[in-house]
């Protein structure tokens, strides 16, 4: 199957690399092509210049996002979440119109006015806040700025790494979480899942249940400083 992601950090690395281990034609969307190229400094969060690891992995194709949107049978979002709306509303309707688009970013704010009213220090600096919290959430913005494209929520509630390789943890016995209005597209990430090598999945409900799985994101980071390590969650039932 031909897979665009879009978005070229870490995250989205993971899922190009397993994608491609698994057999498909991965297709990765930027905003501009040339300049992540040309990168040689790391990211915000450390991560190395994409030009490594796209030596490392030359199958995949990078090229624009309307380019890898319009290319993909089926749309992994990997923009952060502070851009996806406005990066995704501004691709031509056509592109992602009737498509599945799997999108797993966390609507964090990293930049606050004036800071944050109530400091939550992390390991890696202050905690970003979460907009839009509790009434809405990032997946259901990017529904109705997309509405002929099917969103799913899903991959949030884990680190990506943890997303791509379940085994990691307890044989991969433990839980992965999905929520949309559209069957058919929550079946195209069920299949996703499954070959990555999730055995357990929970459908959530309609994509207004995005809003609980986005805003896991603060109590699983909090498990995680406290643990010191990634985990994986297992639903007991």
């Amino acid at each position: 199957m031909k897979i665009a992601i879009l978005g070229t950090g870490a995250g989205a690395r993971q899922h190009a690399a397993r994608l491609s281990s698994l057999g498909h034609q991965v297709i990765i969307g930027t905003r501009d092509p040339k300049a992540t190229s040309a990168r040689t400094e790391p990211d915000m969060m450390g991560t190395e210049p994409f030009a490594v690891f796209h030596a490392a992995h030359p199958e995949l194709t990078l090229v624009t996002f309307a380019e890898a949107a319009d290319a993909g049978e089926l749309v992994i979002n990997g923009i952060d979440g502070a851009n996806a709306v406005t990066a995704l509303a501004g691709l031509p309707a056509s592109v992602l119109a009737g498509k599945t688009l799997i999108d797993y970013a966390v609507p964090y704010v990293h930049q606050q006015p004036g800071g944050p009213e109530h400091s939550w220090p992390t390991p890696w600096g202050e905690m970003p806040h979460l907009d839009p919290v509790d009434t809405d959430s990032l997946a259901e913005q990017i529904q109705r700025a997309l509405p002929e494209t099917k969103v799913v929520k899903t991959f949030v509630t884990q680190e990506q790494e943890t997303v791509v390789n379940p085994a990691e943890f307890g044989g991969g016995d433990h839980t992965m979480f999905l929520a949309g209005d559209h069957e058919d597209a929550k079946t195209d990430a069920r299949e996703l899942l499954s070959s990555y090598g999730w055995n357990d999945i929970i459908d959530a409900g309609p994509l207004a249940a995005a809003r609980g799985l986005e805003m896991y994101a603060h109590f699983h980071t909090a498990l995680g400083i406290a643990l010191g390590t990634r985990f994986g969650v297992k639903i007991i039932r």
